[in-house]
């Protein structure tokens, strides 16, 4: 491999503008976070090597057989995550970066384009809360003490960001890209003279130590591949990948999938079915990485482990020619895992995902699945082992791959006309990896709170009658309004009797589900003045309170610990049952109805899981 004679930046990126140099589809996606890019500016205004980049001289006759992709230089994490492709001219070689894609990617982004992340707190999904940001330098001097060990000030900065500084603050905020746009020479100075800096010797003296690192000094190293033989180029490919941002397994298969497959574009293919999978619902948070080897299991993979030796083009070829029927396997079973109320933080393992997609593609089932009255009882079944399966801790951790595989071959033989609960547990238990109850398992279900991933899967798994195609709110039984301090000293309760109520106030025996519309309308009142007006007659309150294994209801939040406890009994009642097992039945009795209190205001609410939590 040839060593090219050393360059600039600012040549650089002009190659990249002019598409002199593209990207292989070998290549992952841009992953690169702002704190990297600002890491990497700072070690070149410091004069720190940023390591050398190989490329691959791609002979006009071999470009034809492959994939290529532009570079970024604007990226939104909501909208602009994948890189452009790049049709080749057929009578034209290319030059494809191997080792430095996101290096380059980074000077990029920071010379010649913006950074649009999310504004933190904002909702996901709206636009306006991805602003884009431009790279700025601050001139006043060096970076104020940090933990990252940053010289120089550096940072993302939006228009809004900008505009909220005083104007005075604002000039000594320099945008990058003006640096390269600006030329070697005397533009510089211009720039800094429109800013009135012209004359301050430390505004000039950081930009034009920026301005020399872009345009003058040699510091980019590129090392040229010209070999046309691609397992040559994999190899190579895989061995430079070992560092920076770890190339993961999954990166490698997407990698060598979308060099070896010959129907589809394998990295389209793959991040379009990743967003779509995470629009269904309100949302899931699923990768590639779950949608990749869940292919390597339908596919019949034999070791279904993500390893070099695994990537082979046979097994290419069989996720290729499987891929629509994958796809639409996958579709279905997060379809039905929205049906059972669950999303993105409810679903506290992914990889749940991929024996269902199993058991879907195993019998052929298609979109009708999830609406026909003739498989309601297996959709109960499969629900339930779901729920069970996701609120059991250890289940989905160590050991994974080989619970794949025999989950695999267990659907295969029991599962042709139902889904196999039975001798899926038996199996799972003879790993290590039961769904039986314990004690131990009993108290730490108890223990889950308000906000805790689990919360969701164990109230709905307890609540059979709860319709989680709507959706439910997770809902203190007895407000956190009315269980504060002020309100608890209020009604006469000793401080050391307050700090215990605290810290159950979330707990799970405090926490039910109710429909939108109902929590809305319980709002802050006690539960007992609510129930009696929602629940006029005496059938249907008692019905209510069976419903909802609750105890005898309380008006007065001074009572709230004999409650907790009481309704803490009832649940732990209420999971043996789920889990197939039997304790003699407690019943609390009903209190009767009180006059309700007047409405505080609702709480500040928040979303998780595949409910809306609120603080009532």
């Amino acid at each position: 491999m040839p060593y090219l004679p050393a360059t600039t930046i600012a040549a650089t990126l002009a190659q990249i503008e002019r598409k002199d140099l593209i990207l292989p589809a070998i290549q992952r996606e841009y992953v690169w976070k702002p704190q990297q890019v600002v890491a990497l500016f700072d070690s070149i205004m410091r004069g720190y090597p940023i390591g050398s980049f190989l490329s691959w001289r791609v002979e006009q006759a071999t470009a034809q057989e492959f994939r290529f992709y532009d570079f970024l230089n604007s990226y939104n994490e909501l909208d602009m995550r994948h890189n452009p492709e790049r049709a080749v001219p057929p009578n034209q070689p290319v030059v494809a970066v191997l080792d430095g894609q996101q290096r380059l990617t980074s000077l990029n982004i920071g010379l010649r384009g913006t950074y649009a992340m999310k504004k933190k707190y904002a909702w996901s999904g709206i636009p306006e809360n991805y602003p884009a940001r431009t790279l700025h330098v601050s001139l006043h001097g060096h970076a104020p003490g940090n933990a990252a060990g940053l010289l120089y000030d550096l940072r993302f900065l939006s228009e809004a960001q900008l505009a909220a500084l005083d104007p005075e603050e604002a000039r000594y905020w320099l945008p990058v890209p003006a640096v390269l746009s600006a030329g070697p020479g005397m533009g510089l100075w211009r720039v800094l003279a429109e800013r009135d800096l012209g004359n301050d010797t430390d505004a000039m003296e950081i930009a034009s130590l920026l301005a020399e690192k872009v345009h003058s000094e040699h510091s980019v190293h590129f090392f040229e591949e010209t070999d046309q033989d691609i397992e040559r180029v994999l190899d190579i490919f895989i061995r430079v990948n070992s560092g920076g941002t770890v190339l993961s397994y999954s990166d490698l298969l997407l990698s060598i999938a979308t060099a070896q497959w010959k129907n589809r574009d394998a990295r389209k293919e793959v991040h379009g079915l990743v967003d779509e999978l995470n629009a269904t619902g309100i949302g899931f948070r699923f990768s590639k990485d779950l949608i990749l080897k869940t292919g390597l299991v339908l596919s019949g993979v034999p070791d279904v482990a993500f390893k070099v030796k695994n990537f082979t083009a046979a097994n290419m070829a069989r996720l290729d020619a499987m891929w629509d029927e994958i796809a639409a396997s996958l579709r279905l079973t997060v379809g039905l895992l929205s049906d059972f109320g669950l999303s993105g933080t409810s679903l506290t393992a992914s990889s749940i995902v991929i024996p269902l997609a199993q058991y879907v593609h195993h019998r052929g089932l298609d979109q009708s699945y999830r609406e026909a009255a003739s498989a309601a009882g297996d959709r109960a079944a499969l629900k339930n082992w779901v729920l069970r399966a996701l609120i059991v801790p250890g289940i989905w951790g160590s050991g994974l791959d080989q619970l794949l595989q025999s989950l695999r071959n267990t659907i295969h033989e029991h599962g042709d006309a139902g889904f196999p609960v039975d001798e899926i547990d038996t199996m799972m238990a003879g790993r290590g990896k039961s769904l039986t109850v314990t004690d131990e398992l009993i108290e730490t279900i108890l223990d889950y709170e308000f906000g805790d991933g689990e919360t969701f899967g164990v109230l709905a798994i307890m609540f059979p009658h709860v319709n989680t195609r709507n959706i439910h709110h997770v809902d203190h039984i007895v407000p956190r309004a009315r269980l504060n301090r002020a309100s608890l000293r209020t009604a006469g309760v000793d401080d050391g009797t307050i700090e215990e109520i605290l810290a159950k106030r979330d707990g799970l025996s405090n926490l039910e589900l109710l429909e939108g519309s109902e929590n809305v309308s319980k709002s802050a009142k006690m539960p007992l003045d609510w129930a009696q007006e929602v629940y006029t007659s005496s059938e249907a309150y008692s019905a209510y309170l069976d419903r909802n294994a609750l105890p005898e209801l309380i008006y007065d939040p001074a009572d709230y610990l004999m409650f907790y406890e009481a309704r803490r009994s009832l649940l732990r009642t209420r999971i043996l049952r789920a889990f197939g097992l039997s304790e003699p039945p407690e019943k609390a009795p009903h209190a009767s109805a009180t006059q309700a209190e007047t409405i505080p205001p609702l709480d500040e609410s928040i979303e998780a899981s595949g409910v809306e939590l609120l603080d009532d």
